[in-house]
């Protein structure tokens, strides 16, 4: 299955999709990961995950540091060159790109690359705002991390996506969230796709994140509307929605 679909709104930029695991109230974090049930149905995520041939998939700087650099601070030398900012390829023919957004440069990566699962190496690209430092590009740098400019002061979604195909040729995106990620996205029109992989799990706590969530300094949005593309029933009873985001 293919979901790639070239039309005027995907020229200049990659089909994106909202790829997603939830638990039945419609959250991605919380005790409910632990479950064995999630652990078989995070098996089809990944499987469905496949179907759509992705070039990379993004997430939010929380996410990351989560899931990847696991709190690592990156070690700064404050005695460095002024750089521009322009945009950095460091590897622009990579099988695969994991893209973090991470407007203010905080990430500590140790490598230029993310091993995931099955997944082929991912070379790490970072999405900045001008207001990073130049000792953080300096860090980038050393680590031969890719990186591109998206803002001045917030993240420009669109902008981001642009560059992701100008300059690394990405042709499909994931977006994986964490939930504010996956609103700012949405909220900027360039969700093609929303693709959920839904655990038959919950739990009651309140203070964990669902799938769309708005910070605080972004505007109001009208809510949004999806056509059902399709549903599946998956291992572990699980069940993939596919949606098509309405106008």
């Amino acid at each position: 299955m293919m979901s790639n679909q070239t039309n005027s709104k995907t020229v200049n930029r990659p089909y994106i999709v909202c790829h997603m695991m939830t638990s039945l109230n419609g959250k991605i974090t919380g005790p409910f990961m632990q479950l064995p049930e999630t652990r078989i149905v995070d098996e089809e995520y990944e499987r469905t995950n496949e179907t759509y041939h992705p070039h990379a998939w993004l997430c939010g700087r929380v996410t990351m540091e989560e899931n990847f650099t696991r709190g690592h601070k990156p070690e700064l030398d404050e005695n460095v060159p002024i750089y521009s900012r322009t945009d950095y390829v460091a590897k622009p023919n990579a099988e695969m790109y994991i893209v973090s957004v991470d407007p203010s440069g905080k990430l500590g990566w140790t490598q230029n690359y993310v091993d995931y699962m099955s997944r082929p190496r991912a070379h790490i690209i970072e999405v900045l705002t001008n207001k990073v430092t130049d000792a953080y590009i300096t860090y980038l740098r050393k680590y031969e991390i890719s990186y591109i400019f998206a803002g001045e002061d917030s993240l420009n979604c669109t902008l981001a996506a642009e560059k992701l195909k100008s300059l690394f040729d990405i042709e499909v995106l994931m977006l994986s969230g964490g939930g504010f990620i996956n609103w700012s996205f949405l909220q900027e029109d360039i969700v093609d796709e929303l693709s959920i992989v839904m655990i038959p799990v919950t739990d009651g706590e309140t203070d964990t994140v669902t799938l769309f969530e708005k910070a605080d300094y972004l505007p109001s949005k009208a809510p949004v509307a999806f056509s059902l593309k399709s549903v599946e029933a998956t291992e572990g009873d699980g069940v993939w929605l596919r949606y098509i985001v309405k106008n």
